[in-house]
């Protein structure tokens, strides 16, 4: 965990310096290891597996959003990013784009690897995730089948060298970059938590999550939305120490598609299919989310 349980913070109570700072940059300091390990191996998939994915996913057909779905939730990087830009180009299909968006989770395996979950944890949170996003998937591309919806080609140069994905650099120079600036944002938002729970306190900040299930849900959603990994670094974070539910940091988790969706409408001229994309994630992810929590889908994950 990026914080402990039994180390409550509350304004007026121990040192701002030690209880804050420090121990904000100690945590950030013992995850390193973890995430250059997990990005190495992250950079391995890629360079090894990128272009194989891409043909399949291109060649799939109707099958798109089960592919989709599950090519999504493999941490790479950049791959919703290549998802959009052959969806801006009509070589996929809207519900193969939606479920790799849906699919994809950034940061959220590397800080739940270092965070020390069980396995079955977050291997339960990556499959229900992606079965989540195929289903939603399939039903986009029925509803778009019986509405006979024609996409008119639009021809794209892909974008992910532009983005700073870093996967030329080669494996391991690409892993310390990933893991440097992952390790950056990790500590700016423990830090943000950190002080929060120090001025708050943590049961004030849970209580506010929990009093407001749906809104919670929402803002999740909102905070997913931001096409920068600090969005799921901080979700994951604040599950990790428990002040939001599981279903909540999936509900942003969900609408998160990294830059994907910064790309997207950067590369896409439909604006309106690009603010649809934007609608049915953040639908999806408070859905979902939503669901997680109230059917007990949530307890048994971390059972």
């Amino acid at each position: 965990m990026l914080f402990h349980s039994d180390h409550t913070l509350h304004h007026g109570h121990g040192d701002f310096l030690t209880e804050v700072l420090l121990h904000g940059l100690t945590e950030t300091l013992k995850l390193i290891p973890f995430l250059f390990l997990t990005y190495l191996l992250m950079e391995f998939l890629e360079h090894k597996a990128s272009d194989k994915l891409s043909g399949f996913i291109k060649k799939s057909g109707k099958l798109g959003p089960a592919l989709g779905g599950a090519l999504g939730a493999i941490p790479q990087c950049g791959f919703s990013s290549v998802a959009a830009n052959l969806y801006a180009g009509r070589v996929i299909t809207l519900g193969t784009l939606v479920a790799v968006f849906l699919s994809t989770s950034d940061e959220m395996l590397p800080i739940l690897i270092s965070g020390s979950f069980s396995p079955k944890t977050i291997i339960g949170i990556i499959l229900y995730k992606s079965l989540s996003a195929i289903l939603v998937g399939f039903i986009i591309d029925i509803a778009m089948r019986l509405m006979k919806r024609d996409n008119e080609d639009i021809e794209i140069d892909g974008l992910c060298d532009e983005e700073g994905c870093h996967c030329e650099e080669g494996i391991f120079k690409s892993a310390l970059i990933h893991t440097a600036k992952i390790s950056l944002f990790i500590l700016v938002i423990t830090l943000a938590i950190n002080t929060a729970i120090f001025f708050i306190g943590e049961e004030n900040i849970a209580a506010i999550m929990h009093d407001a299930p749906i809104i919670s849900h929402l803002l999740a959603a909102l905070v997913g939305l931001i096409p920068n990994c600090a969005a799921s670094v901080a979700l994951t974070t604040f599950f990790a120490e428990g002040i939001i539910t599981v279903g909540t940091m999936l509900s942003g988790l969900f609408a998160g598609a990294g830059v994907g969706l910064l790309i997207l409408f950067k590369v896409n001229k439909n604006l309106v299919r690009n603010l649809t994309v934007l609608g049915i994630l953040v639908l999806s992810g408070v859905t979902l989310g939503f669901i997680t929590d109230v059917s007990g889908l949530g307890a048994f994950l971390l059972s």
